[in-house]
């Protein structure tokens, strides 16, 4: 590990808070075997000629803050790419038409390169929910998400469907104590994590006064559809896991960056529409240039964001787990609310937003969940790159929040839980089975994407109580 400090950094006129963060992050993750005297000399050569690095894909980040030109961020009017094969719809037959026309929008942009739609889209703010973005040097806050690190994670356990039915009140009693959920709030004991410690919570004013917030929620979830729940998982013959193909129990999380990627979120976006004027139908569509300063402090938030998402999903699994005294056999987890840069079959460069669609590169694991009573798949990507390399990220709401509550009675989602065989702790009709698309449908849409590993199926789900 390299011993390189602030005062090193100032000598060599790393004086910018933000450049001296991603120079920890980036030489602390791919330099960790180097001298100090070697990292002197290519931070010397980055900062006098930024412009012979801005391409690379380790360093481009350091070498784009000293890069002062900034590209105007001017709206064109250009014609959809639907028919030249750069939008590619899966699923179309269930996807409502106001998301076909939100990713239409988001494909006219400047800054698009290619566009895909997954079988669970619907409509969202922005890029639609389900809809994945290829940009060229830019980043988008809106085709991310707001909540920034959105993720699944599965731990599949040493015990069987047996214990499950012999300590399910140990079990209940872990989801009600070593979980926490809705918009304030968190544990009632402190958690610890080296994610509270990264640097990048330094780097500017906002992520300085987020900390507490992100301490304080630290290992709790959202409302809405996060859940955490045990159940069991069947696993399938020749499974890229390499585990014997039988039925496992298992725990299941999703939820998100709390209340630091929202504010991350509704920061830079308000910053990307001041600064990238657009028609009003495509506003919340903004982008901000990766070689702006904004730019790359959205992209260092976002990836701590992500960082902390990763490690609420820790602090839960490790905190439910240890108070049954259960052991992880293997644990498999996911993004799928976030930008990425990647290489696409032609060689060029971009950034592929995913706003709740799953990573699926070649025999990439990732979690696709259903509803509350109906089946999670565990699944390895196929590598498409006329999906740009994704998948569906669940089900998909049917309808909206307003239209479930109205139409869903708490009895008839009582009968559905006990048809089931679900216990549900906390939730609402809001998120009933009713709400959501077929997740079995949806699975059958992307065949082509991803190939199922095992299913997993709900037994006691814990929700926020609307």
């Amino acid at each position: 590990m390299h011993n390189l400090k602030l005062k090193d950094l100032s000598r060599l006129g790393y004086t910018n808070n933000i450049t001296r963060s991603l120079v920890i992050n980036i030489l602390s993750k791919h330099y960790k075997h180097h001298s100090k005297t070697e990292l002197l000399a290519l931070l010397t050569r980055i900062k006098a000629h930024p412009a012979e690095y801005t391409g690379d894909p380790v360093l481009g980040d350091i070498a784009a803050t000293f890069v002062t030109a900034e590209e105007a961020c001017i709206f064109q009017s250009f014609d959809l790419l639907q028919e030249a094969g750069q939008l590619k719809v899966y699923g179309g037959k269930n996807i409502e038409q106001t998301a076909r026309a939100q990713m239409e929008v988001a494909m006219s942009l400047p800054v698009s390169v290619q566009g895909a739609l997954m079988p669970d889209a619907h409509a969202g703010y922005g890029l639609p929910v389900g809809g994945v973005l290829a940009a060229k040097n830019a980043v988008i806050p809106y085709a991310v998400g707001v909540d920034i690190g959105c993720r699944m994670a599965l731990s599949i356990l040493e015990e069987g469907e047996s214990f499950m039915k012999s300590h399910s009140w140990q079990m209940k009693t872990a989801l009600k104590e070593f979980t926490h959920f809705g918009m304030e709030g968190g544990l009632d004991f402190r958690q610890e994590h080296e994610v509270l410690d990264h640097p990048s919570f330094h780097a500017t004013s906002l992520l300085r006064r987020l900390h507490g917030k992100a301490a304080r929620q630290l290992g709790s979830s959202g409302s809405g559809n996060h859940f955490v729940e045990f159940g069991t998982i069947e696993l399938f013959e020749d499974n890229a896991l390499g585990l014997p193909a039988k039925t496992y129990m298992a725990l299941l999380s999703h939820s998100g960056s709390r209340g630091l990627g929202a504010n991350i979120a509704q920061e830079y976006t308000r910053i990307a529409m001041d600064n990238c004027k657009l028609p009003r139908h495509a506003q919340q569509l903004a982008w901000l240039d990766l070689n702006s300063e904004a730019g790359i402090e959205y992209w260092m938030s976002m990836q701590l964001a992500g960082d902390y998402a990763k490690a609420c999903h820790d602090q839960i699994h490790k905190n439910v787990l240890k108070s049954v005294g259960l052991k992880c056999l293997a644990k498999v987890e996911n993004h799928h609310n976030f930008a990425w840069h990647e290489v696409l079959p032609d060689g060029s460069n971009v950034v592929i937003h995913r706003k709740g669609a799953t990573p699926a590169h070649d025999n990439e694991l990732g979690i696709i969940p259903g509803s509350m009573t109906t089946a999670a798949y565990l699944v390895a990507g196929k590598g498409v790159a006329q999906a740009l390399f994704s998948a569906a990220h669940g089900a998909g709401r049917a309808m909206s929040r307003k239209r479930a509550k109205e139409t869903t009675t708490v009895s008839a989602l009582k009968k559905m839980l006990a048809q089931a065989d679900v216990t549900l702790i906390g939730g609402s009709v809001e998120e009933s089975p009713f709400a959501y698309k077929d997740i079995d449908a949806v699975m059958v849409a992307q065949q082509e994407l991803v190939s199922i590993q095992g299913r997993f199926q709900p037994r006691i789900v814990r929700m926020n109580k609307e």
